[in-house]
């Protein structure tokens, strides 16, 4: 299936703008507001419970369009993290030892021409980094072929979507040939020991849906990646994490133009989940923007969503403790991480 080659932002999309993301996302009269849903479980106002990850977006520049992407991603996209930001955040870590993983993020995080050397001063201050890797930049440019050996260098965990075992459904959701080239570029990682056991190279794969419903069970569906990718390709690797689709940019474009959007908001709201609300991602990270403005996650931070006035707004003015005492900034998006065993970046995040 081939996709559209320009971003929602290149076309002129009206859900290319945030502003209008959330007009649709408020539309449905029906859907109880996420913070109702908080109150009556105690949850609210949802404060954090201390941040230990920083989750930085270093650019919305990708070698792909995905059909679901929340970040509206792409080749024609040219919002990039600059060394001077980049800077900034390794300051604020000096004053943060709680904070001990940094998780970058796109577009290819790959594609910022100071993204090594982001990496290499972020191992220096001794922080666990996580790089999510949509694995088809390994071999998009021979300047990026040695970049599982730059991964193993620097002991990065490696985090990479695939969004099915078989090529029809990865490249029907992220393009045509994507599944062949995902797949050599995990053999490649293989190759140098990410996946393997005792290397202590982590390497974890993403899945999230490619239609309007809710991921399985996550410890079922990785037996069965593990069992298909082992049979049929002999790859290996740690962890499978299980994602929700979020209602936003792209996939909310998806779920308009397929008449699912009102249907599929219903499945999140009545799969919410006290307990997965209670362990939602944005409670222990701190997401950074491209331009080094502050969310309490990635997708708040797609919705241009900024942490609660009360707290620092920008990286240069960086203070975890005025952070950690911040309300968490709400919406009806939010439902897509409470639904069922809950949705993070690490996968579900109830049993």
């Amino acid at each position: 299936m081939a996709l559209s080659a320009t971003s929602l932002h290149r076309q002129k999309h009206e859900l290319s703008e945030p502003a209008y993301q959330l007009t649709v996302l408020q539309q449905g009269a029906q859907f109880p507001e996420f913070a109702a849903q908080l109150q009556q479980h105690d949850l609210y106002p949802l404060k954090p419970t201390g941040a230990t990850i920083l989750q930085v977006n270093v650019g919305k520049m990708c070698n792909q369009t995905c059909r679901h992407c929340h970040v509206d991603a792409g080749p024609d996209r040219k919002e990039i993290m600059t060394r001077e930001t980049m800077q900034l955040c390794l300051d604020a870590l000096v004053d943060s030892p709680d904070i001990t993983t940094i998780d970058l993020t796109g577009g290819a995080p790959e594609m910022n021409p100071d993204f090594r050397w982001f990496v290499e001063e972020l191992s220096k201050l001794g922080k666990q980094v996580i790089v999510r890797c949509n694995l088809t930049i390994i071999l998009a440019n021979k300047k990026y072929h040695d970049l599982p050996l730059f991964f193993k260098e620097h002991k990065v965990q490696v985090v990479s979507s695939l969004p099915y075992f078989a090529a029809s459904r990865t490249d029907a959701q992220r393009g045509d040939g994507v599944f062949d080239k995902s797949i050599k570029a995990l053999q490649l990682l293989n190759e140098v020991g990410y996946g393997k056991t005792g290397s202590g190279l982590q390497l974890d794969l993403v899945y999230n849906p490619s239609g309007a419903f809710l991921p399985a069970a996550q410890q079922a569906l990785e037996a069965e990646f593990k069992r298909r990718l082992k049979t049929g390709f002999d790859i290996d690797f740690n962890n499978l994490f299980c994602i929700t689709n979020l209602p936003i940019s792209r996939y909310l474009d998806y779920l308009v133009q397929s008449g699912n959007y009102e249907s599929y908001m219903e499945k999140l709201v009545d799969a919410f989940n006290p307990a997965a609300a209670a362990s939602v991602m944005c409670r222990n990270t701190i997401s950074v923007g491209w331009d080094g403005y502050l969310y309490d996650c990635d997708f708040n931070q797609m919705l241009e969503l900024h942490v609660s006035p009360t707290a620092p707004q920008h990286i240069r003015d960086f203070n975890l403790a005025a952070l950690n005492k911040r309300n968490i900034i709400l919406n009806q998006h939010c439902y897509g991480c409470t639904a069922g065993a809950g949705s993070s970046c690490g996968g579900q995040t109830v049993p």
